[in-house]
């Protein structure tokens, strides 16, 4: 017996070409949740749309935020992208969202084991802790590693008709992020708040 975890088994895949695998499958309005730094320059980068919302300077919050979307809008699905040291911030939310158990939410971890933004500091439990068991651990049943990028888009699709909310987990390599988000709070909350059709553009 080892405490080699599952992630280590899966292939290191790219966070760019991991998210512009999934905005290609965006066809119905989908809201996509970007968390702080390189995922959301990576999301911005894959293809802007209204109905991405991308997080500025707050650690671990792409989940919660995602959370409230998916219940306000339950006939809409909603994507949360995360890095695993920005998680590991918020931890709680992951039995909070077991609980209140959204059909339309899918969460995707992307994990390099590092504080990529910051310095690429190891992320405390990089070598040891598997965010995937934590999650189901947490009441998060319908959580896996994506083995390879076919894999990743299979469980993305699986997803669109799961019956509660989704987790996947993708180890990553540390490519910085493709591009810069626009840091404009303002204008982000306005452009997402009309791709969810709750307001006029401005």
């Amino acid at each position: 017996m080892t405490n080699e975890t599952p992630a280590r088994n899966t292939k290191v895949m790219n966070r760019f070409d991991l998210t512009s695998r999934l905005v290609a499958k965006l066809k119905n309005e989908e809201a996509v949740i970007g968390g702080i730094g390189n995922t959301n320059f990576d999301l911005w980068a894959a293809g802007h749309r209204p109905q991405n919302f991308y997080m500025l300077g707050s650690m671990g919050l792409a989940f919660p935020i995602a959370l409230g979307v998916a219940l306000a809008q339950p006939e809409r699905r909603v994507f949360a992208l995360e890095g695993d040291g920005s998680l590991l911030m918020q931890l709680g939310s992951l039995s909070t969202i077991a609980t209140l158990a959204p059909k339309n939410l899918t969460m995707v971890v992307m994990d390099n084991g590092i504080y990529q933004i910051t310095g690429a500091q190891p992320t405390p439990g990089a070598a040891v802790a598997d965010i995937v068991a934590i999650a189901v651990a947490s009441g998060l049943a319908n959580s896996a590693w994506a083995a390879d990028e076919e894999d990743f888009e299979r469980l993305i699709e699986q997803s669109m008709s799961a019956a509660g909310p989704t987790l996947i987990g993708v180890r990553i390599d540390d490519k910085p992020g493709v591009g810069t988000t626009r840091r404009d709070p303002v204008q982000i909350r306005e452009r997402f708040m009309h791709g969810m059709s709750v307001r006029e553009p401005l």
